[in-house]
Parts: structure tokens; sequence; C-alpha cells
């Protein structure tokens, strides 16, 4: 149900479909996945229909991807959904809502990167790729690809909530992790122009085939600011001893390339940023693990591991 009590149904989708699109409407239709935002259902073997649910802003996220996505689909190496029609809001469904090719593969939730050069390269890739200047008409970000420092109260609170929960019950690892925190606030601020970022790269928005990455999906949160945002995706989707690679095919393909003091600065950021995201998972985990509205328990472990990656081990 939607907060509004629309009750989303394969019978409400294809009568959408039949009013608007006919021509999509007799397709086979089964339920992909329920997100934070939206509701994916299968249309055929290559199409899906995406229709916001939970929350308000997800109109504008959906018309966002529907703008911007066919401009850099394009340029990408790997596959993402590219916006194909645009549904308008009627008396059946109050909102908009789009058709988009459908990417093939598992979440990285569920089935994390396994072949580490394989996944490092398609990942550096990928960022290479996306990570170019953006328009001034671009698309302002969700605290995202902005300075840290707004968002040590989260930090502190979400910490805090770990702990708490005992999630985090050893504290050398929390203290380490607030002098990572610390540092990464502290790093020089991104001062080169703002790059398009993807702005969500958790391991439910990668997906993966053959213990590689194979596309990238959900991009609600599409924006402009500073690379440390993505980057921070190397420490939490990739699989242990593959950071350095990254890093190394990144920096190589990076054009204009950074020098030395930038780069170490954007590290530090990317850093931080790895952190506060994999913290944010931990605790989505846990709330699934407590059947909480929300909660996702496959989130847990890629977190877990992303923390082992990003927090030092004596």
């Amino acid at each position: 149900m939607t907060p509004d009590g629309t009750a989303l149904t394969a019978d409400l989708v294809r009568a959408l479909l039949r009013a608007q699109h006919p021509d999509l409407a007799e397709r086979p239709l089964r339920l992909g996945a329920r997100g934070w935002d939206n509701q994916l259902w299968r249309l055929g073997d290559d199409l899906a229909v995406r229709l916001p649910w939970a929350t308000a802003t997800a109109d504008a996220l959906l018309l966002k991807e529907h703008t911007w996505l066919p401009v850099l689909a394009p340029r990408l190496p790997l596959p993402v959904p590219v916006p194909q029609r645009l549904g308008a809001p009627s008396a059946g469904f109050p909102r908009p809502w789009i058709v988009t090719t459908w990417v093939p593969g598992t979440p990285g939730d569920l089935a994390p990167a396994t072949r580490g050069r394989e996944a490092a390269d398609a990942l550096a890739g990928f960022l290479t790729a996306l990570h170019r200047p953006a328009p001034d008409d671009a698309p302002a970000g969700r605290e995202r690809g902005g300075p840290l420092a707004p968002l040590v109260g989260q930090f502190e609170r979400g910490l805090a909530s770990a702990v708490e929960l005992g999630l985090l019950p050893d504290p050398e690892t929390v203290r380490a992790m607030r002098a990572i925190w610390a540092d990464a606030a502290a790093a020089p601020v991104w001062s080169g122009p703002a790059v398009w970022l993807h702005g969500d790269l958790h391991p439910a928005n990668v997906l993966t085939a053959d213990g590689t990455f194979c596309g990238v999906i959900d991009f609600g949160d599409l924006c402009a600011g500073d690379p440390a945002c993505d980057l921070a995706a190397a420490w939490t989707l990739l699989p242990d001893g593959a950071l350095d690679r990254f890093h190394t095919t990144y920096r190589t393909a990076y054009r204009p390339a950074q020098d030395p003091a930038t780069h170490a600065a954007v590290l530090r950021r990317a850093r931080g940023w790895a952190l506060f995201r994999a913290l944010g998972c931990l605790l989505i985990g846990e709330a699934g693990r407590r059947g909480r509205p929300g909660g996702k328990p496959s989130w847990a472990p890629p977190a877990r591991a992303a923390l082992r990656r990003i927090v030092p081990t004596p």
C-alpha cells in the first residue's frame, strides 16, 4: 500500500499500461522488488515498470532518472536501467511512473563480487566514465557529494545506536572509527568541478554475475559533486585484496589526472563516506534481523565485511 492507501497490484499496473502504453500492456508482469522509494515490476524479459510508493520524494527521483539517464547511459561501460516511457498521474494512480530497461544480475548484497581483479577494473571503469564534469543544471544531491562535516551528527547517532545494539562490542574499533571519520571530515574539501555521481552505491544497487559487476541500478540519488562520495564503493563493494588495484586503475584512467595532494584528500574523504555508508547498512541489516519496517537483513554481512576493510585491526 502507498501512504494514500493505493494498493500496488499487477491488475493496477496492467490497467495503467492499457490506458497509457497499450502496446506494452499484455506482456508478462510480475513483482520484481520493493525498494525504499519505488516498486519494480518486471514487464516481459527486457523491461520494468517503476512506481513510487513509500516516500513523498520518489516522484522527483523518478522524473530525474527519466531526464538524465538516457543522456548518461551511452557512455557507461556497465548496463544501467534506461527509461523508455513516462506514465502520467491519473485517476487510477496519482503519481508519475516510468518504464525502463531491465538490467539482469543479482544484487550485490545477495551475491557479493568474488573476483577481485575483474571487479576492481569494472568498478574503476564505470566510475571513470561517470565522473565527468556535470552541467550547471545537474541535480543537487540529498546530502550526497558535499562536505562530510555537516553529517557529523548523523554519524555519531548511528555509531551510538550500533554500540547500544551490541553491533560494535570492541571499544578500540569504535575509537578507530571516530578517528577515521574525524580525518575524513578534516580533509580539504573538493575544489574541482562538480562531477556526475551515482550517489548511492551500496551493495543492493550494484548487480553481479560470475563473481564480478554486471550492472548498476537505482539512480534516484544521481547528482553532481565530490567524486569521493562514489569512490567509497571501493571499500563497500569490492572483495578483500582488490582495493589497491581499484585505486591504481581509477587514477591511471582518470582525466584530468589529479595531483598527489588532491588525490590523497579525495581518498581520505572517500574512506569517511565508506565508513558512513557501511555503518548505515549495518543498522539497516540489524533492523531487518529484528523484523522492523524498512529493515533488510541481507545488508548486514556486506556491511560487516566493509567495516573490516575500512577499520584497521591490530
